[in-house]
C-alpha cells in the first residue's frame, strides 16, 4: 500500500511480519534501554516507562491502533521531552509511530 505525503511504500516481509511493527518495537526497545540507563530521576519517569511498555505491548499484538500509538507518544514526549539525552531515542519512536499514518478522521 502506498502511504500519503511522500512516505515510503509499506510492504510485509515474506514471513508476514509488518516492518512498521518491527521498526516500532526496535525504537521502543532502544528508548527503554536509554531511559533505564539514564542516571537522573525526574518526576514523570514512571509515566514514560509505563507508556513505553504499553507501546511495546501494542506492537507485540500486531498492527496497533494509530490513535493509541499517538496518545502514548504524546505522553512519552511530555514525560521526557525536556531530557535532552533522550531526544534522539524519542525522535526514533516518533518516526516509527508516524509510519502507521494519520488516525482516521471522525465524521
Amino acid at each position: 500500500m502506498l502511504r500519503s505525503m511522500g512516505q515510503r511504500r509499506v510492504t510485509t516481509t515474506g514471513s508476514g511480519d509488518d516492518p512498521r511493527v518491527a521498526e516500532l518495537r526496535a525504537a521502543v526497545s532502544r528508548l527503554r534501554r536509554e531511559l533505564a540507563g539514564h542516571p537522573a530521576e525526574f518526576a514523570d519517569r514512571g509515566i514514560a516507562e509505563d507508556e513505553l511498555a504499553s507501546l511495546d505491548a501494542m506492537a507485540a499484538g500486531g498492527t496497533p491502533e494509530v490513535r493509541r500509538l499517538r496518545r502514548s507518544l504524546l505522553l512519552i514526549a511530555g514525560s521526557i521531552g525536556s531530557v535532552s539525552a533522550l531526544a534522539n531515542g524519542l525522535a526514533d519512536v516518533r518516526k516509527a509511530v508516524e509510519l502507521f499514518g494519520e488516525p482516521p478522521r471522525e465524521a
